[in-house]
């Protein structure tokens, strides 16, 4: 098949899985109390520490059972002489999972070189995570974000499928990521299509609130999204001004605070017996000037009130 024909046939597929999404109807088994664990992505108070023991306990202290670090921060770590063994059973006696972390490997760009290196790195990153019992990895579109060539969706399923063997041997599940202001994986019917094309069991979505509306995609799409399609999703709001294409990471702000449909979102990825890691993921530079356990715990409290607004309007 040319590579002209196979464009053709994943934008054509994306374009009608966004139609179908927007469609669809309400799900008959809405999400409940227990359809949600919470998880601090460290970036929401990253400007305030980056020590990762620091976060660690800002995190159980405000009472999440759950912790998203950033690569960055874990390295920083381990460089300076930290032992992962000892981060393992620090997380553990926090009552914490690590249910995700943040990396940025170039696992999806074009030069073969660059792309090699970049699956090196996310094996580092993988085998870091694996020894403090870290279940899964975000995987956005690192190096083919800004500007470039349009990559053809199937290339892409097949990149992402490499990342996922390198996932296979360290124990740890890359997580597709929608970078809604990205040059490529946008949308949620281009990423949705890269996962299914990649044909691995553990193919999954790491969908945001912010990343979704941005990029323009419906949220009726995650209503397609069932079993362990999503296992982890990044909690967060966003105001109605300003313009959805002037609109930035600053702007996030708590869940609830903003004008998303979160009770459909909710309702949508939560359900069906699933149990999804909700996760606070804010770049909020007001909030970065405040006590990060307040900030914890109020970005905890108003995810709970989420849930909570959610169970009762299904």
């Amino acid at each position: 098949m040319s590579l002209k024909r196979r464009s053709f046939l994943a934008a054509t597929a994306a374009a009608a899985t966004s139609a179908t999404a927007s469609a669809a109807p309400a799900t008959a088994e809405p999400a409940t109390v227990d359809s949600f664990t919470y998880c601090l992505n460290t970036s929401t108070i990253r400007e305030q520490t980056d020590d990762i023991l620091k976060q660690i306990q800002i995190a159980s202290d405000a009472g999440y059972t759950g912790i998203e670090p950033w690569m960055r921060h874990l390295t920083k770590y381990v460089d300076g002489g930290g032992s992962l063994s000892d981060l393992k059973k620090r997380i553990a006696d926090a009552g914490l999972t690590v249910e995700s972390a943040i990396g940025f490997a170039n696992w999806i760009v074009d030069d073969d070189g660059a792309r090699k290196k970049g699956l090196e790195e996310a094996r580092r990153d993988m085998d870091l995570l694996a020894q403090i019992g870290g279940l899964r990895i975000a995987a956005p579109p690192v190096g083919a974000h800004r500007g470039g060539p349009r990559l053809d969706l199937f290339v892409v399923a097949e990149r992402y499928r490499a990342l996922l063997e390198v996932g296979d041997q360290t124990g740890v599940v890359p997580q597709l990521e929608v970078w809604g202001f990205s040059t490529n994986l946008s949308r949620l019917g281009e990423s949705v299509f890269a996962c299914v094309e990649a044909s691995h069991p553990k193919a999954c979505l790491l969908p945001d609130v912010y990343h979704i509306f941005k990029g323009g995609s419906d949220f009726g799409g995650l209503e397609l999204l069932h079993n362990n399609a999503i296992q982890a999703f990044h909690m967060n709001d966003y105001p109605d001004s300003p313009s959805r294409e002037e609109m930035n990471d600053s702007h996030r702000v708590y869940p609830g605070d903003g004008v998303a449909p979160l009770s459909s979102i909710l309702n949508m990825i939560g359900g069906r017996g699933r149990r999804v890691a909700l996760s606070l993921e804010l770049f909020n530079p007001d909030y970065w000037k405040q006590d990060p356990l307040e900030v914890a715990r109020t970005g905890l409290a108003k995810m709970k009130a989420a849930v909570a607004r959610a169970v009762k309007e299904a």
